[in-house]
């Protein structure tokens, strides 16, 4: 799209603050949660943490990019769409616009009202349970004095700084100098491909889930549906019922003595069964 801020200004608002909250800005209501799990991480001492860490840090550069990458070139930037769609754009009816302003409201402000009971309240009460001998938590707690001393530490760690490199990144590549995203898309054509069919998991579901339970279908529908219900029950039924009305039909000359004589024998084999039994 491009350039739709000025057509849909309270889709704007709500997309920069639900980007801001999942960014993990600090005092929006993703901030609380993406802090306390990063300092959970620096602070643990099981095997792995230092890589669970590293790998975090990087997670908050990456989400801030493709983010505001994505905020970016739908709302700034050249408007990339035709006459015929530039003339219906439009704000959304209220049915959308008033849940996104419910949802944006809460993406600001929650945070504040609840990190404290979610984090040392017992909020989960027994539904998570943390083992006394990983003291994580315990570390997050020496730093927690409040929401507002929470947001004041956001300034102190790499996070903030990391998820701001992110959106400059952004900002920088696809607004103000699109052509380095060309120029790495040809330079790394294998890496864009690679990102852009998704790692080919797409791919490959199509051709060993998708195709085989395709694949298990027909069989069962050349089997089941072709052979069995219609090639057997319904057509050989039809066929069955057609070839003991050719028999039958011999049967019925016209001749009255032919009747007679079948129901004279009809009584005779009648009256032997009677006798017999």
């Amino acid at each position: 799209m491009g350039g739709l801020k000025k057509y849909m200004p309270i889709t704007y608002w709500v997309a920069l603050v639900g980007s801001l909250s999942l960014i993990g800005f600090p005092g929006f209501a993703g901030y609380f949660s993406k802090d306390a799990i990063i300092l959970a991480a620096q602070n643990a001492d099981i095997p792995g943490a230092g890589y669970a860490y590293t790998m975090v840090l990087l997670g908050v550069f990456v989400t801030a990019f493709y983010t505001f990458r994505l905020f970016f070139m739908v709302f700034h930037g050249e408007e990339r769409m035709d006459e015929h769609t530039r003339s219906h754009l439009h704000e959304t009816s209220p049915v959308v616009t008033v849940p996104l302003i419910l949802l944006a409201i809460p993406s600001a402000i929650i945070g504040w009202l609840t990190v404290d009971a979610v984090l040392f309240g017992g909020y989960f009460d027994n539904a998570i349970i943390i083992l006394e001998q990983h003291g994580a938590m315990a570390a997050v707690a020496e730093v927690f004095h409040g929401p507002a001393n929470f947001v004041v530490h956001g300034f102190s760690g790499p996070v903030l700084y990391l998820a701001a490199a992110g959106v400059i990144s952004a900002w920088y590549i696809y607004l103000k100098k699109p052509s380095i995203a060309e120029v790495f898309q040809r330079r790394f054509n294998f890496i864009y491909n690679l990102l852009d069919q998704k790692y080919y998991f797409d791919r490959f579901n199509q051709f060993v889930f998708a195709g085989s339970c395709r694949g298990i279908g027909h069989l069962l529908w050349r089997l089941g549906d072709t052979l069995l219900i219609d090639g057997l029950l319904v057509n050989g039924s039809a066929k069955l019922v057609g070839w003991l009305s050719g028999v039958i039909r011999h049967v019925q000359t016209g001749y009255l003595n032919h009747y007679a004589f079948a129901m004279i024998s009809g009584l005779i084999l009648l009256l032997g069964w009677v006798v017999l039994v």
